[in-house]
């Protein structure tokens, strides 16, 4: 009798083909449901030609992993005042297969200068990245997010309101916590059942839970103005009499941390005076008196105006101008 001669085909090579034709790799691998099948098949010569043998099928279905990350979006602490504040944050599924997560805000953080009011959290609904009021949706208890397919990310809102009693340069930290709705616990932790079609869904090494935090900083902002008139009458002494030239100066203080936009001067010329034609300036430099040349602008009617713009905590502006007592 010949010898049979029995040759196993490739576990690997079948392998490969259903991966092929299987669906993608996510965050954590294969997606969650799909089956892994693969038969074993033997080829021999039992003495009447070539024969094939095939094994039963074996069918793997594949786990759901519940794993999540959370990441501030913001590249540094909020400037915040009293008042509303937003923060940013993203909400990443991490798992293989589709998940919620319920969303928790810890606005009393340890070590918080001040603490925050929670006043709500919203999802990113147009998806431009920056909080609309009346168009992101706003989450009711508990928040949870929709079901996140394996990999998918969603932006993240956390409005709060600062007291105020805080004062310049305080901090506070804000916390924002996503779990998995299927459950979280220990890496490995399994919920029976509770996974995609009907199979098992496993914690995996994130906990299925997922902490960022986000800061604000105060930074609060004060303008104080200071205004001085000196006196040069026609005969070199200080007296105020028809001919005098009184010289107007003013100072603007910006005091704090923050900063403020569209810092605008103004004066009228008083009744009794007549302004002394391109006598304005700012801190030592000439403006002129037309409109759009420069930052200043003056006129009898109008008064005198100089635009300073967005000016930081901590700076000083000087303006001057003069006028003659009629």
């Amino acid at each position: 009798m010949n010898t049979q001669h029995i040759t196993h085909s490739l576990f690997t090579a079948s392998v490969a083909v259903l991966f092929t034709l299987s669906a993608p790799a996510y965050a954590e691998g294969v997606s969650a449901g799909t089956l892994i099948e693969n038969t074993a098949t033997a080829t021999f010569d039992g003495g009447d030609g070539p024969q094939t043998v095939d094994s039963n099928t074996v069918v793997v279905r594949v786990d759901e992993l519940l794993d999540v990350t959370v990441t501030s979006l913001d590249s540094g602490p909020i400037g915040a005042v009293p008042g509303e504040a937003v923060l940013t944050y993203e909400v990443t599924n991490q798992g293989n297969g589709p998940e919620a997560f319920e969303l928790i805000a810890n606005p009393a953080v340890a070590g918080n200068d001040f603490d925050v009011t929670l006043v709500s959290i919203a999802v990113d609904t147009n998806g431009n990245g920056t909080y609309d009021p009346g168009v992101d949706e706003i989450l009711t208890a508990p928040q949870t997010t929709q079901s996140l397919a394996a990999d998918e990310t969603l932006t993240v809102f956390v409005i709060v309101s600062v007291p105020d009693t805080v004062v310049d340069g305080q901090a506070s930290d804000i916390e924002l916590t996503a779990r998995a709705v299927t459950g979280t616990g220990e890496p490995g932790t399994s919920f029976a059942g509770q996974g995609v079609d009907g199979g098992d869904a496993i914690v995996g090494t994130t906990g299925a839970d997922g902490t960022a935090r986000g800061s604000l900083l105060v930074g609060i902002t004060s303008v104080d103005l200071t205004k001085t008139v000196s006196l040069l009458d026609p005969f070199g002494g200080d007296s105020a009499v028809p001919g005098t030239v009184a010289t107007f100066t003013i100072v603007a203080n910006v005091a704090g941390s923050g900063s403020v936009d569209d810092l605008v001067v103004t004066d009228i010329i008083p009744d009794g005076t007549t302004y002394a034609s391109e006598t304005l300036s700012l801190d030592g430099a000439a403006l002129t008196d037309a409109s759009g040349d420069d930052a200043g602008e003056a006129s009898d009617a109008s008064g005198i105006s100089v635009a300073l713009g967005t000016v930081s905590g901590g700076a000083t502006h000087t303006i001057t101008f003069d006028v003659t007592i009629d």
